[in-house]
């Protein structure tokens, strides 16, 4: 058998389907190489981002990125597991990827303000450059969400998802259910325009602040302690609330 014809057998599971062709999902994929290369490399050649990988199997056996994939390999490729405890196996990173703490690219900021509504710390500006947002995800441990395949295969990057949905009701529930994050849910803790965290302020400090009249209205108020910007129930109160109730249940 010449170089030209080693091959090895891929098979993703679960979401990672997604990425693949229609015709490619859940099937045994074929990979043909010269030389042995690494099975990030390889995984990414169909289209998968490394950072949505959790475990590999080579032949059954768990083994990180940089493993050398040789001839006649079967490779097995998961997504982070929820029900399942992986402890014995060796996963491909050190941490977690379900860490609640988010950066977000440019094109998610209805997103970023739903997340920091449900009480997740988040980062989003309209001016962040890929560069910036791969740093921020590695040095902060933050995970990248973002509808840019192509950032995710950044090498840099280690903690990273691919939105599948647009809307961004739609996203929020699907980060939510993705990282099974109900129970990480503290709503309103978070500043939707600055990320700063909320606390309580007694009426006679947001007096001149607010509207004399939604002074008179309510008796409960929030101050970010960032931007200082108030808070209050207003009348979009109780539809966020259900919206938020949905999430958890």
């Amino acid at each position: 058998m010449s170089a030209a014809d080693h091959r090895a057998y891929f098979r993703f599971y679960a979401e990672l389907n997604d990425h693949l062709r229609a015709a490619d999902q859940f099937n045994l994929l074929e990979k043909r190489f010269h030389v042995p290369g690494a099975v990030m490399d390889m995984i990414e050649s169909f289209g998968v981002p490394h950072t949505e990988v959790e475990l590999i199997l080579a032949n059954g056996r768990s083994v990180g990125f940089g493993y050398l994939v040789q001839d006649g390999d079967r490779i097995s490729v998961y997504p982070m597991f929820e029900a399942l405890d992986i402890t014995p196996e060796l996963r491909v990173r050190k941490e977690p990827l379900r860490n609640p703490k988010f950066v977000l690219d440019v094109h998610l900021g209805k997103l970023a303000a739903y997340l920091r509504m449900l009480g997740f710390d988040t980062l989003y500006r309209s001016c962040f450059t890929d560069p910036e947002l791969a740093r921020i995800s590695r040095e902060q441990h933050r995970i990248l969400l973002t509808r840019d395949r192509g950032l995710l295969k950044h090498s840099s990057v280690t903690h990273g998802y691919w939105l599948r949905n647009t809307d961004s009701r739609q996203q929020t529930a699907e980060i939510v259910n993705r990282f099974d994050l109900g129970g990480f849910i503290r709503p309103f803790t978070r500043c939707m325009a600055c990320n700063g965290s909320l606390r309580e302020a007694p009426k006679q400090e947001i007096l001149g602040l607010v509207p004399a009249r939604i002074a008179e209205l309510h008796d409960i108020f929030r101050r970010c302690v960032e931007c200082r910007r108030v808070y209050w129930q207003g009348s979009h109160h109780e539809s966020m609330l259900r919206f938020v109730r949905r999430l958890v249940a």
